[in-house]
């Protein structure tokens, strides 16, 4: 089939509308051309990964307690990281929308890297504190940079699947924790495990500065699958169109769903992060060399039903489903899914993990639907600044849940009830999806575009 008559088809399959009423999106040429594009996934898959590992190293310091820190210092450093990268968030995906992917996500992955590095020149509360702001700041350009990747390198049909990809990142990172950073500080100590994350940073950069350039100027890629990339109805978006603006964005309710979503989810990941490996050792008995396997097991498990919660709504999409039923449909269920957590602290510790590993695939699965909708609502030109806002919005109310975690914990641990602790806390993670769905519901009944007017272009010295 030609390049021509699979733009035809394109073009003869955008005007018609489903069952739902909502103008489906546009059907793609039935052959790709080719899989280039899945390499530029599994870069971003890469650099997530890299990214979770380097935030899982203060996790395993703080259970050799070395440094005999408080949950509540442990909790300030947390929410010291969460106010960083929120700061960064807001600002950050603007960065990307203007000055493009490439240099966007290189200049936020050496951030990282070096203020990864940087922790092992510190040694005190503050100290560690400080290095947590530098890694946060860094570390925000992650998702904006990676999701206006997807949006620039995939149609709506594979944007949630290549985004669960990309993002199980964020489950094999915690996944590779127990099993590495471990055995580099017993055998090279803490210092050691942050100098080998920033340097893996750095490797990756090489790789993305050879490899990486937006569609239209990547010579390895076929017009077959450059037609298949450019075949949604939106509009095509050449890097170095001046993005949308703040305040544009915010005026659209629909932008709200996505802040909202974030707002009340994020901070339920954050703490599956943070407080896990302490869960299992102030609950379970299960110290650093018994934990190692339950935290294995949850993050396997959401690796696996986190990459098939993205594809489900791919698949119902080509089905003849709407893009807002497939992907509400798809929410609930994964809300529902969360619910469970709530009996964690009442069942044997096998079941918790299956509980606790239920949940955390759910909200990646939740995760990866809920950054497609905004790449299924708004332009390109305004997909990292979005995300960047709800990514701040996310940070926003993590800052405050690892603070209000370690003043519970530590209020319930004096009186020598610590599970008590938890099983609030797991409570309070069992509904938050089902409110948020609600609420973003309100705000946007129907995942569908959302008309803004083009902003004046502007020339950049370099387009990347």
């Amino acid at each position: 089939m030609s390049d021509q008559t699979n733009q035809q088809s394109v073009a003869a399959a955008s005007v018609s509308p489903d069952f739902s009423g909502e103008l489906p999106i546009s059907t793609p040429p039935s052959d790709a051309g080719g899989r280039y594009r899945w390499s530029i996934c599994a870069l971003l898959f890469f650099a997530t990964t890299i990214n979770y590992i380097d935030r899982q190293i203060l996790s395993y310091l703080k259970l050799f307690d070395q440094l005999h820190w408080t949950n509540q210092q442990f909790g300030w450093m947390n929410s010291a990281f969460q106010c960083a990268y929120a700061v960064g968030l807001f600002g950050f995906g603007r960065v990307v929308d203007r000055i493009g992917t490439k240099l966007g996500y290189a200049l936020s992955i050496f951030a990282w890297s070096v203020a990864a590095m940087g922790h092992a020149l510190v040694g005190s509360v503050s100290g560690f504190i400080t290095a947590r702001v530098f890694l946060g700041l860094g570390e925000s350009g992650n998702f904006p940079s990676a999701i206006k990747t997807i949006s620039l390198w995939f149609p709506k049909k594979e944007r949630a699947f290549a985004t669960s990809i990309f993002n199980s990142g964020a489950n094999i990172g915690p996944l590779i924790a127990p099993l590495i950073i471990p055995w580099v500080i017993i055998h090279y100590g803490w210092h050691a495990a942050f100098l080998f994350a920033g340097l893996a940073g750095l490797i990756w950069l090489v790789f993305w500065t050879l490899l990486y350039q937006v569609p239209e100027k990547t010579p390895r890629l076929s017009r077959a699958e450059l037609a298949y990339i450019d075949s949604d109805r939106d509009e095509t978006h050449t890097e170095g169109t001046h993005p949308i603006g703040w305040k544009a964005l915010l005026s659209r309710k629909q932008a709200w769903s996505f802040i909202v979503g974030k707002a009340f989810t994020d901070p339920v990941w954050w703490f599956f992060l943070i407080w896990l490996p302490s869960y299992f050792k102030q609950t379970r008995g299960l110290d650093l060399q018994h934990s190692w396997k339950p935290l294995v097991t949850i993050y396997g498990m959401v690796t696996v039903l986190s990459i098939l919660g993205g594809w489900v709504p791919g698949r119902m999409i080509r089905a003849g489903w709407s893009v807002t039923l497939a992907r509400k449909i798809c929410m609930l269920v994964f809300a529902l899914c969360v619910v469970p957590i709530i009996f964690a602290t009442s069942v044997s510790t096998w079941a918790a993990v299956l509980l606790i590993g239920l949940a955390a695939s759910a909200h990646q699965a939740w995760s990866a639907n809920l950054y497609s909708t905004v790449s299924d609502m708004f332009p390109k030109r305004a997909v990292a600044t979005l995300t960047g806002i709800g990514g701040t919005a996310g940070s926003a109310t993590g800052i405050l849940f690892p603070i209000y975690t370690g003043w519970l914990l530590d209020r319930f641990k004096a009186s020598a009830n610590e599970t008590g602790g938890y099983t609030i806390l797991f409570a309070t993670c069992a509904f938050a999806y089902l409110v948020a769905l609600f609420i973003m519901h309100l705000l946007a009944p129907r995942f569908e575009p959302v008309a803004i007017p083009e902003s004046p272009r502007f020339e950049p010295n370099s387009p990347v």
